[in-house]
């Protein structure tokens, strides 16, 4: 692949990257729904299981939607994507902000991930926010109890209706304002605040690449818009900045 010119040099001279993620990283690991149109939960919305007034209505219900969706989690694998991002590591500071639930990026090995919307591989209770790992209740059909205090036991999600947790939104943003390049990837970045993180980034003076399978509501703020698979394309990128660093030839237009 060719690269334009004003990408390749800020890449040579990029200290700091950040890589911006959605369901389309991960869609090529073979988790881009967790539903299929003929399984078990066509007929139900998202915002009928994904949402903690659902939760409290059945719980048991909603546990078991997501003891669904973690065994499609467990069955996939890192793409070459979520790879080639963790191998950024060896020659620039990278950070990930993803909006995805699934872990693989960790599992890929980065090191610097801020989840804007939780894990799928984390629980806590409603009532004494006692975080438990998913492995803890495996098999369970029905949604468990608290060890602690008997409350139910929650996914660590962020659901329809409730706000961030925690400080991965802030955390994202200082990472927003201090990178060189951020990466936007398998995503079009209108979900807020997360959509917030790259338009910091533009604001700081970061160069912005998009990078999705199709054009997207953010393609016309993008400094370099690459469509394609990100599993395809970040490989190739690495290969460039690898190039750079050791000082070869790139290949350009």
């Amino acid at each position: 692949m060719e690269f334009k010119p004003d990408f390749i040099d800020r890449l040579n001279k990029a200290k700091s990257l950040l890589f911006f993620t959605g369901a389309g990283i991960s869609a090529e690991s073979g988790i881009a729904t967790f539903r299929g149109k003929d399984g078990l939960w066509s007929k139900l919305k998202p915002e009928e299981l994904a949402s903690f007034s659902a939760f409290m209505k059945n719980p048991d219900m909603v546990w078991e939607w997501y003891q669904y969706r973690r065994e499609i989690v467990e069955k996939a694998k890192p793409n070459k994507g979520h790879l080639a991002i963790a191998e950024f590591e060896k020659f620039y500071d990278v950070n990930v902000v993803t909006q995805n639930v699934d872990d693989l990026h960790a599992r890929a090995g980065s090191t610097n991930i801020d989840e804007l919307h939780g894990s799928i591989v984390r629980n806590f209770c409603v009532d004494c926010k006692t975080f438990y790992n998913h492995q803890e209740f495996k098999f369970d059909k029905k949604v468990p109890r608290c060890e602690k205090c008997n409350g139910m036991i929650r996914p660590d999600v962020v659901w329809f209706g409730e706000n961030l947790r925690g400080n991965a939104f802030p955390n994202g943003e200082q990472k927003a304002k201090e990178c060189d390049i951020c990466f936007i990837v398998g995503t079009s970045a209108i979900v807020y605040p997360a959509a917030y993180i790259p338009i910091t980034a533009k604001q700081y003076g970061a160069y912005l690449v998009e990078i999705n399978i199709e054009p997207t509501e953010i393609s016309y703020q993008v400094d370099y818009s690459i469509l394609g698979k990100s599993g395809e394309i970040l490989p190739e990128i690495f290969e460039l900045a690898a190039n750079l660093k050791t000082k070869k030839q790139p290949n350009i237009f």
